[in-house]
């Protein structure tokens, strides 16, 4: 069962690397990364090459650890006492099953993401310390025991928003996914692409990482508003010409709202637009 990328997904050789360890060593695979370096899409990735089902659990602020075993819907059965049904007699009617309980009892290994962690309380992950290493846990109102036939495949993404514990990150096999230099950009772009002009996406490359490098920039463009902003210079047949202009009146690339999302980033082109046209003045 070895992770090798595949035909839509470009994977780096430490990226590579990093799954198959986690995979041999049977331990969650904790990815960081900038949004929209294609964290959550790797775990489609790896389900796909290894031929395994996807499961997945996307973390919410109100997102508790207890939901990812099971849940116990006290009032459903007293409301259902309260009109005399028979159901009420066997309390397992009223346990709704997580998804670890769903990737625990799957009848074929399957890939357990756990998406985006860090957006849910400090006390999230190490609420599953016990369960993830263990992969069983007990039912308290059923008395059963739910072990793992056989251990998913456990990936694990956070954007870095909050530092996880210690205790946790012990039990993790750790992956940064480092922003794509250019010559791994052009291969995904390649995967994406099929008709793109190399014209076109050399200097729709060289606009891109200038953006990025840019000092003062709220929120640096990622990969997926990247692919977007080139499926939009397509559509709108623009000039690759128009991407490599030095005109301070034009400074703002065309389409800029797919790759600048917010007014502080739009003012802070504006603003060196204004400052590049006085300074062509004063010459």
């Amino acid at each position: 069962m070895k992770f090798e990328g595949t035909k839509t997904y470009v994977a780096t050789e430490d990226l590579r690397v990093a799954v198959n360890a986690a995979i041999a060593l049977e331990r969650p695979l904790l990815v960081k990364g900038e949004p929209g370096t294609g964290k959550t899409v790797l775990a489609h990735e790896v389900a796909r090459a290894i031929g395994a089902p996807i499961i997945e659990w996307h973390i919410k602020s109100t997102t508790k650890a207890q939901q990812g075993l099971y849940e116990y819907d006290a009032v459903s059965r007293l409301r259902d006492s309260q009109l005399g049904d028979a159901r009420v007699q066997d309390i397992a009617n009223y346990i709704k099953r997580g998804k670890l309980w769903e990737a625990f009892t799957y009848p074929t290994r399957p890939v357990l993401l756990i998406d985006e962690i860090d957006k849910a309380d400090i006390e999230f992950p190490n609420d599953l310390l016990l369960e993830l290493d263990r992969m069983e846990f007990y039912v308290y109102e059923t008395g059963q025991q739910v072990k793992a036939q056989q251990r998913p495949v456990v990936i694990i993404t956070s954007n870095n928003e909050k530092e996880l514990p210690d205790a946790f990150l012990r039990r993790c096999f750790f992956h940064y996914i480092k922003f794509p230099d250019r010559e791994t950009m052009m291969e995904i772009i390649k995967v994406h692409f099929d008709a793109l002009k190399p014209r076109l996406i050399n200097n729709a490359l060289t606009a891109f990482y200038e953006i990025r490098e840019m000092p003062g920039l709220k929120k640096k463009p990622s990969t997926s508003e990247l692919l977007d902003w080139l499926k939009l210079l397509m559509v709108e047949d623009i000039d690759p010409e128009v991407l490599r202009e030095r005109d301070p009146n034009k400074l703002i690339p065309p389409l800029y709202g797919a790759l600048l999302k917010n007014e502080q980033d739009v003012t802070l082109f504006e603003r060196l637009a204004f400052l590049a046209r006085r300074e062509r003045r004063g010459e």
